[in-house]
């Protein structure tokens, strides 16, 4: 018996299938015969041979400068056959690379081969010694090696990351990735690369994975910011174990969530629109994600880092029934009524310092118009399988009617007319009482909608609301189990580090499955 060294990948280029198909062959004598004699005068060399299901064909590999000499001589010898119907086609499939070698549990290979969408062409094992062959296309043929070296020996699994959006969120992220990359390579054995970098104009590659000065490289991009162009760069380098970043707030990019899906990238994103899209658009990637063997991790959608969503689904898979959701799930809204409810200042005076240190979007309408706690909401439902959709969600929005169609710069010079308002509402509450902008999931959740509401509230200062501080967010978790004492997560709901931290965090947990 010969030796092989356990984890020598021998590896072939150039070779040909020589296919050879007819009517059921079972019992049939003297078929494998004629064809090696065909092929021993023609002086061609063959290789893997594999008998195709039920005895109704057999594949033969051979180099390609042979395969035309070898599809026609087999022709010659089975023209009787072929006259009859009994030999149906004769043909050569070109352009494939052989990858033999031992494996311990082939089976896990040829799994981790099928989530890169590499699916050999043919296969022949020596159960005995545990060496197996693979025929693949050339086209994937580097891919198939690097997937198989790594499960053999045991190397560091290199993921390929494509970033899209690089601003606050992603630049910390990319950050992060690289200054982290070689622990995470010591102790998960992950070689984190990030080989694409894009915004909404160019996108710029680099197959050996960017360093500190991606910034450089994404400024003289010649790319237009295409996913073609991504998914063209993926095959034609043939990258392995893809992983698409969402970063933006693109109501177009995430369009692209199916074909990333269906062309092997799992997908991670801190964007919300797709989650909050109509529920059967909502479900059809879901279904895509199943066919194709895909994962969508998006922890970041609610509560920024904080474990809220994975928290969520694992109670509710546990059979756990979660009867209400409740909390301040924006940052941003958390920062004004924290700190208006606390101070003698006026509603504007707070707004423009949440604006000026960053807290609010550029124009706070965005914010105050609680259309993202509205997202934020609707996602926690639709974890708990509920089929709400966005329109369902009665929302208070903060801006005065007369304000919300005027120019952003109209509504920062008119902000003081908010003032009264808001301050006979803070004075109107009863003592002790603070008031907080909250998002509550309530009523029967075992039916197929439940109640969704949006709005200000006011709550004892002493309450779990009532006490948060900063710009934090709390999320409260009502179950049957725990009954009146919720599940409390509460911290830094916003901000690009936590972000970014969190998306990071989703990153692992594809990688770590890869």
């Amino acid at each position: 018996m010969k030796n092989y060294n356990a984890n020598e990948i021998k590896f072939l280029k150039n070779r040909s299938i020589i296919k050879f198909e007819g009517e059921d062959f079972l019992g049939e004598i003297g078929i494998d015969g004629r064809i090696f004699k065909a092929l021993t005068l023609a002086r061609i060399s063959v290789g893997i041979i594999s008998q195709q299901a039920i005895e109704n064909g057999l594949s033969i590999l051979v180099h390609e400068n042979d395969s035309e000499k070898a599809v026609n001589c087999l022709i010659d010898e089975f023209e009787a056959e072929r006259k009859s119907g009994k030999v149906s086609q004769i043909y050569s499939i070109n352009n494939v690379s052989v990858l033999g070698f031992v494996a311990d549990d082939f089976n896990k290979v040829l799994s981790e081969l099928a989530r890169n969408n590499v699916f050999p062409l043919l296969l022949n094992q020596i159960a005995a010694e545990k060496r197996v062959n693979i025929v693949v296309t050339s086209s994937q043929d580097e891919k198939a090696k690097n997937i198989i070296e790594s499960e053999i020996s045991k190397k560091p699994k290199t993921v390929h990351l494509a970033i899209i959006g690089h601003g606050n969120v992603g630049k910390t992220l990319i950050q992060q990735v690289l200054e982290s990359s070689e622990e995470i390579r010591r102790r998960k054995k992950i070689d984190l690369k990030v080989v694409a970098v894009a915004n909404s104009k160019k996108i710029a590659f680099n197959k050996k994975g960017f360093d500190h000065n991606w910034n450089d490289e994404v400024l003289t991009a010649q790319h237009p910011s295409d996913v073609k162009e991504l998914i063209s760069f993926s095959k034609e380098n043939q990258l392995e174990n893809l992983i698409v970043v969402d970063n933006t707030a693109s109501k177009e990019f995430v369009k692209n969530y199916h074909i990333l899906a269906e062309n092997g990238f799992d997908l991670v994103s801190s964007n919300k629109i797709f989650n909050t899209l109509p529920i059967e658009e909502y479900r059809r990637l879901r279904y895509t994600l199943n066919k194709n063997n895909r994962r969508y991790l998006y922890e970041t959608n609610v509560g920024a880092g904080l474990p809220l969503i994975d928290t969520i689904k694992l109670l509710h898979l546990s059979g756990e029934n979660i009867t209400r959701i409740k909390g301040v799930f924006s940052g941003t809204l958390s920062y004004v009524f924290n700190n208006f409810s606390l101070r003698n200042d006026r509603f504007s005076t707070i707004i423009s310092e949440a604006l000026e240190k960053g807290y609010t979007e550029p124009d706070p309408r965005e914010d105050l118009s609680g259309n993202d706690v509205a997202r934020k909401l609707l996602i926690l439902a639709r974890e708990l399988d509920l089929i709400n959709e966005f329109k369902d969600i009665r929302i208070q929005n903060l801006v005065p009617d007369p304000l919300l169609s005027v120019s952003r710069e109209e509504f920062l010079s008119r902000l003081e007319e908010l003032d009264d308002e808001y301050q006979k509402i803070k004075e109107n509450q009863e003592e002790g009482y603070v008031l907080r902008y909250v998002g509550d999931l309530h009523g029967d959740l075992q039916k197929d909608k439940g109640e969704l509401d949006v709005q200000l509230v006011s709550v004892p200062a002493t309450s779990a609301l009532g006490q948060l501080k900063g710009s934090d967010s709390i999320f409260e978790i009502y179950t049957e189990s725990y009954g009146e004492n919720p599940i409390v997560i509460m911290g830094a709901g916003a901000g690009a580090q936590v972000t970014a931290r969190g998306v990071f965090g989703d990153i692992l947990r594809v990688s770590e499955t890869k």
